[in-house]
C-alpha cells in the first residue's frame, strides 16, 4: 500500500515539474505564441524569454512572422477558346496580425490556396491560350488583388503569387510546334526574298552608275577630241593665213612673180610627170600647149588686190 501511494506522488511529482516547465517559454525572433486564458485570448508573446501560467495560461497558437511560400498544386483550367491547360503555382504570404490569423480563419493557408485556384480558374477563363501563356504578370496581379482583399479579415498579406507551369494537352503543343515551324519557316522565305530583292537593287544601281560614268567619260573624250580638233583647225588656219600673207607679201616684192611662175612650172611638170606614171592614157587639157599664159594667168590671180 505505501509502495502505490509513493509511486502516485511520484507521478504527481512528475507530472508538476513537466507543466511548471512547459511553463517556460522562449520565443525566437520573427516568431509569436499566443497564449489563452481560461479559453480567452490572454495575450501574445514575441521574442524572449516568457512564464505562463501552470493550468490557467495555455499556447493556443504558434506562428511565425517570416514571408511563407506556399506551392499550389497542378489544376485543369479551360480557356475562353475550350482549351484544357494544366495550370500550378506558388504563393508568397505574410501573417501581419497574429490573432487575426488565429481566430479569423481556421487555415489560412488552405484557404489562401482555395482562393488562387478558384480566382486562376475564373482569370483563365477569360482568356484564349495565346494570351494566357503570353500575359503571366496579368494573371498573377489579378489573383493577388483577389487574394489579398479576402485575405484582410485573417491578418494575413499575400505579397505575390507566381505561375510556375501552363501545360496544354499535346495535341496542342505538337499544333503550336507546327505552326511555329510554319512562321519560322515563312519568315525565312521572306528574309530571303528581302535579301534578293535588296541585292538585285543594289546590283542595278551598280549598272546605273557604271553607265553613268561611262556615259560621262564619253562624253568628256568627245569635249577633249572636239576642243584638239578645233584648236587644231584653228591653228592650221592661222597657219594657212601666215602663209598665204607671206606669199602675198613676196609676190609683192621684187623678183616675186618670177619666183612664183617658177614654182608654179616647176610644179605643174612634177604633176603632169606624176600621172603620166600612174596611167598609159592620159587626157591633156587643150590650154596645155599655152603654157606660158596659163602660167601668167596663175601668177595674176596669186597677186593680192591693190
Amino acid at each position: 500500500m505505501e509502495f502505490v501511494y509513493l509511486g502516485f506522488w511520484s507521478i504527481v511529482a512528475i507530472y508538476l515539474i513537466y507543466k511548471i516547465f512547459r511553463c517556460i517559454r522562449i520565443i525566437p525572433a520573427q516568431d509569436v505564441l499566443i497564449v489563452e486564458r481560461l479559453g480567452k485570448y490572454s495575450r501574445s508573446l514575441r521574442a524572449g524569454f516568457h512564464i505562463l501560467i501552470p493550468f490557467i495560461d495555455r499556447d493556443a497558437y504558434y506562428h511565425t512572422l517570416k514571408e511563407q511560400s506556399i506551392d499550389v498544386q497542378p489544376q485543369i483550367c479551360i480557356t475562353h477558346d475550350n482549351v484544357q491547360v494544366k495550370v500550378d503555382g506558388v504563393i508568397y504570404l505574410k501573417i501581419i496580425d497574429p490573432v487575426r490569423a488565429s481566430y479569423g480563419i481556421e487555415d489560412f493557408q488552405f484557404a489562401a490556396i482555395q482562393l488562387a485556384q478558384t480566382t486562376m480558374r475564373s482569370v483563365i477563363g477569360t482568356m484564349e491560350l495565346d494570351k494566357t501563356i503570353g500575359e503571366k504578370d496579368l494573371i498573377n496581379s489579378t489573383i493577388v488583388a483577389a487574394i489579398d482583399q479576402a485575405s484582410e479579415p485573417w491578418g494575413i498579406k499575400v505579397n505575390r503569387y507566381e505561375i510556375l507551369n501552363i501545360v496544354p494537352p499535346k495535341s496542342v503543343l505538337d499544333a503550336m510546334e507546327k505552326e511555329k515551324k510554319a512562321q519560322i519557316a515563312k519568315r525565312s522565305q521572306v528574309l530571303l526574298s528581302e535579301g534578293e530583292r535588296d541585292a538585285r537593287i543594289n546590283r542595278s544601281l551598280g549598272f546605273k552608275e557604271e553607265a553613268v560614268n561611262k556615259s560621262e567619260g564619253e562624253k568628256q573624250r568627245r569635249i577633249n577630241s572636239a576642243e584638239g580638233k578645233a584648236t587644231e583647225i584653228e591653228a592650221l588656219a592661222v597657219a594657212t593665213a601666215k602663209g598665204i600673207e607671206a606669199i602675198a607679201g613676196a609676190i609683192s616684192d621684187q623678183g616675186g612673180a618670177s619666183a612664183i611662175k617658177l614654182q608654179i612650172t616647176k610644179a605643174f611638170i612634177q604633176n603632169f610627170l606624176h600621172v603620166a606614171k600612174e596611167s598609159t592614157e592620159i587626157l591633156i587639157p587643150a590650154d596645155v600647149m599655152n603654157l606660158p599664159t596659163l602660167i601668167a594667168n596663175l601668177t595674176e590671180a596669186k597677186k593680192p588686190k591693190a
